[in-house]
């Protein structure tokens, strides 16, 4: 077996794994289990500072993301959709597949989307019905500013969706400070639960705009409307993945006991960069760095497949690669929810280390 230090999925806690294991009963007929559900909710809004409601639907995060596009896009609707990462690009996709028009705002992807330049833009750009952007891009770990790049938005009458799946718990997220309408998270990142679920907070506006709707929602599984009134009815619009959730209220009770978790998060991140750079590894990102995951660029003389294979097979460590246009070039250690302690943190960069060297690849320092 292997340590997973990966940016998602992440270590489950064994009180986690111990909820999931509880009796199941029949959440469809079991009125009790809609009071734990919507308890759960209320909690996930608790923790993200917001007076939003939030749904948790049966599927992985991507649910939540494509959920969101389905559910606020009607044909010909324009949509922005920011793009300085893999992830902020794959909302296009999203928008087309519903008869959306995404115009994209491509930036650097070495550093984080720049406030006063989007606002330059949107003085004479800004006939949009909503904008997509992602807090954390987690295949090259790029931070964006949600705080100020969403009320900016807002303040335009610009509806947001914001990817957080992999910053949530790990970076501050207050989605009411930040006018956010629709943010989206996951079980497997900083949550620290398995995959499976997805869970999205929805404002005032965002339900006004659905309600307003000319055309039906073309999705009844992506669909957020469906749950509307689900706690008065005792109605779910499917069955839900009773165990996972009970899996998840535990996690979540787990974050709302851990006072020091976004300091730790962010300590355990700036002493994994500055290991790596002390030690003449170059980092992916020029700025905006994430609390949440580390990307390094693959040395010379090496591959990123080579890395892993030693780091797993031969110290038992799982990290991860990258895909899409960094497939093979870098390498990311995730330290984000569970992962983020300073024994397997320290574990890791101790064989990282070794295991470059054991490559060819000249450390300073060593």
């Amino acid at each position: 077996m292997y340590k997973m230090m990966t940016p998602g999925p992440t270590q489950v806690k064994e009180n986690v794994r111990l909820a999931r294991a509880r009796e199941c009963g029949n959440p469809d007929l079991d009125e009790a289990f809609f009071d734990f559900y919507k308890e759960t909710c209320e909690l996930i809004s608790q923790l993200l500072h917001t007076q939003n409601e939030t749904l948790i639907l049966g599927g992985e995060g991507i649910l939540g993301l494509e959920a969101a596009c389905a559910s606020l896009t009607e044909p010909g609707d324009r949509a922005l959709v920011l793009d300085n990462g893999i992830f902020g690009e794959g909302f296009a996709d999203f928008v087309s597949l519903y008869g959306g028009i995404p115009e994209m705002y491509t930036v650097d992807g070495k550093n984080p989307i720049d406030v006063q330049a989007l606002e330059k833009f949107l003085e004479k750009n800004h006939d949009y019905k909503y904008a997509t952007l992602v807090h954390c891009d987690t295949p090259s770990g790029i931070l964006n500013d949600i705080g100020t790049l969403c009320p900016l938005l807002k303040k335009y009458g610009i509806l947001t969706v914001v990817d957080a799946v992999s910053s949530m718990f790990g970076e501050e997220v207050r989605v009411d400070d930040s006018e956010i309408d629709i943010v989206c998270g996951g079980s497997q990142k900083a949550v620290s639960a398995p995959p499976g679920l997805t869970f999205v907070t929805v404002s005032a506006d965002a339900k006004k705009a659905m309600a307003e709707r000319k055309t039906p929602i073309a999705s009844f599984y992506a669909n957020l409307q469906i749950f509307e009134g689900y706690y008065e009815k005792k109605w779910f619009p499917y069955t839900m993945p009773i165990s996972d959730i009970y899996g998840l209220r535990a996690a979540m009770e787990n974050i709302a006991a851990d006072k020091g978790m976004l300091a730790r998060h962010a300590k355990i991140a700036k002493e994994c960069r500055e290991l790596l750079t002390e030690a003449g590894i170059k980092l992916y990102l020029q700025s905006g760095f994430s609390s949440t995951v580390t990307v390094f660029d693959v040395p010379e003389g090496t591959t990123a497949q080579e890395i892993l294979d030693i780091m797993r097979k031969e110290r038992h460590i799982l990290l991860a690669g990258s895909f899409g246009s960094l497939a093979g070039k870098v390498v990311r250690i995730g330290h984000m929810g569970s992962n983020a302690n300073e024994k397997d943190m320290a574990e890791t960069m101790e064989a990282l280390l070794q295991t470059l060297k054991k490559l060819g690849v000249e450390l300073k320092g060593r």
